[in-house]
């Protein structure tokens, strides 16, 4: 039985278009999908915390050594990998602010990007040190822009740091088939933007239609190797 894991990061409510686009994905997914399930996560209108001291600190710490304190620290964390987890495919609205993801999007990611969890870091593996533990799973992030023109090859190409951060950071812990929908022109409105979020949508819903792949290995919540090296992750988290 498939499973999808919705999430919507716009602040915005009735106008905001992403919304209605993972929306009208979830809804056709349904119908094609009728024994499937849906867990939603809604990090626009309920923002995640940002991490914390005490959240690295137990993060970096071998599970069995964890205070309850600790515990109690990564315990949205958890909750967060978890449904990450279970999922078969991921649909998640992402507005494209200041040419990046919002700051509750980033959030997201800090809370699952996590050592153990979802990625293993070896020291001693100097070529390739880090592994992720996600596998087989489908993400599909829709994208709603003001100006038009930030896909391959466009006008504003060089100014899109959202598309590539979201295809670094879910390869890394092992989310590698990922599709991004984009709807463009909000500032602009008109035609222009009608037209856009048709397409948007015609893609939408061809791809909620698709078979997905089967259910990924779950990643257990292993124990931290102790090194005498410093366990950095790319984000430089730890710092």
């Amino acid at each position: 039985m498939p499973h999808l894991l919705h999430i919507d990061s716009s602040p915005r409510s009735d106008r905001s278009h992403t919304r209605g686009l993972t929306a009208d994905f979830v809804q056709s997914w349904q119908v094609n999908h009728p024994n499937s399930t849906v867990t939603y996560r809604d990090i626009g209108r309920s923002p995640l915390p940002h991490v914390t001291e005490e959240w690295i600190a137990a993060a970096f710490t071998p599970p069995n050594e964890r205070s309850q304190a600790m515990q109690d620290a990564l315990r949205l964390s958890n909750e967060l990998i978890d449904e990450l987890l279970i999922a078969d495919v991921i649909v998640a609205g992402i507005p494209f602010y200041n040419f990046g993801m919002p700051s509750g999007f980033k959030a997201y990611i800090d809370q699952i990007v996590r050592i153990g969890r979802t990625f293993l870091f070896n020291p001693d593996n100097e070529e390739s040190p880090y592994t992720p533990l996600i596998h087989g799973k489908r993400m599909i992030a829709v994208i709603s822009r003001g100006d038009s023109g930030y896909g391959s090859g466009g006008r504003n190409e060089k100014n899109n740091h959202l598309d590539p951060h979201l295809r670094t950071v879910f390869r890394f812990i092992g989310v590698t088939d990922l599709e991004i929908i984009a709807a463009e022109n909000d500032e602009h409105g008109g035609a222009a933007l009608v037209n856009s979020l048709e397409s948007a949508r015609r893609n939408i819903l061809r791809l909620a239609a698709e078979d997905q792949p089967q259910k990924g290995d779950l990643a257990p919540l292993t124990r931290t190797r102790r090194s005498t090296k410093s366990q950095l992750i790319p984000d430089g988290r730890q710092g």
